[in-house]
């Protein structure tokens, strides 16, 4: 079942991604030879009006096969003949589908779980806070004098302080007390507590907000990651293929619904993200190129062009190969010793 979970997930994903292409092609009046799911021989294929549709036997990606894309073609309504607007929007509308999917289950979960208030709903018994004094009902308003906007200001200030109690001030029954906690340090969270969580309240508008602000923020991690695998900072080793989703599918599906609909998130965020580097063959590439021809003029011609998409696409071949047995070598091969 972690296997089928992971291929629908993978699937919807990839057809997002080639569905934005699709849309925004025949939007633009490019003629479109196939839409294509999956990879490798067809188990379904159909064909209605100049458009094969075809669910391919390998769900390890997919295409949205336009004429005049890789080749030179003399059709008015090629790809290649359409001007470099056009193809530009073509380009990056994968990319953005992603986004928008991303965008649109990031709120979900944020409506789904909620927002955390700065109004104490639970004091862990025998915990520094309630040795302190602090109530459920409290509303926190300032930490070591300093005023909190939200619970991760909370969380921040007492999680990360360097001395061995914070002063934590809060609205109860209209009056204002400061009441001084001990900490705990919580190895697991790599932070300091005191014991107390937060109330949660839904709502449409702030589950928006919030949605879009954590999608900013994991694309802000990614390019990091990025940046540090340029750099070294990350090993290629931490990278991971299908067998590794299949795992984060199994790891996710265990602790329930909602982690699996971030999981996807994540997924489809990072497919709109890797599809927009500069490399060739990925669309971030073919944008590239665009440019560098709107430059050139015809120096660069689309067979030449053509020619570089495919040994972009062979090394990321290799490099999925490379992945994929990191992948064994760290998630199979300790299941069976």
């Amino acid at each position: 079942m972690t296997i089928i979970y992971a291929i629908i997930i993978f699937c919807f994903l990839i057809f997002i991604h080639e569905f934005g292409h699709f849309i925004a092609a025949k939007s633009c009046g490019v003629k479109v030879n196939e839409f294509a799911i999956g990879m490798g021989p067809a188990i379904f294929k159909r064909k209605r009006g100049e458009t094969q549709y075809s669910l391919r036997i390998f769900p390890i990606g997919g295409y949205c096969a336009m004429e005049g894309e890789d080749e030179d073609s003399e059709d008015e309504r090629a790809f290649n003949n359409q001007p470099a607007w056009q193809r530009a929007i073509i380009l990056a509308a994968g990319a953005f589908m992603n986004l928008l999917m991303a965008v649109v289950l990031m709120i979900i979960i944020a409506v789904y779980s909620g927002q955390a208030t700065t109004v104490i709903d639970e004091v862990v018994d025998d915990s520094p806070a309630m040795e302190a004094g602090l109530m459920s009902g409290d509303q926190v308003t300032a930490v070591n004098g300093t005023e909190i906007e939200s619970w991760n200001d909370f969380i921040s200030l007492v999680g990360y302080s360097d001395e061995e109690s914070v002063e934590i001030t809060v609205l109860r029954d209209g009056r204002e007390l400061t009441l001084t906690s001990a900490l705990e340090y919580d190895e697991e969270a790599g932070r300091n507590k005191i014991g107390v969580s937060a109330q949660v309240k839904r709502n449409v508008f702030k589950g928006i907000v919030s949605g879009v602000k954590d999608t900013g923020s994991m694309t802000v991690m990614m390019y990091n990651i990025i940046r540090q695998l340029i750099t070294g900072d990350v090993s290629m080793s931490e990278l991971s293929g299908p067998v590794g989703i299949v795992y984060a599918v199994n790891t996710t599906a265990q602790q329930g619904v909602i982690y699996v609909i971030y999981l996807a998130a994540l997924l489809s965020l990072n497919l709109a993200v890797m599809n927009m580097l500069p490399f060739p063959a990925l669309d971030g590439g073919r944008l590239l190129f665009l440019l560098i021809r709107r430059i050139t003029g015809k120096r660069v011609t689309d067979e030449m062009e053509g020619k570089i998409h495919f040994i972009g696409i062979m090394l990321l071949m290799v490099l999925m190969v490379y992945v994929t047995w990191n992948d064994i070598v760290k998630y199979i091969v300790p299941f069976f010793s």
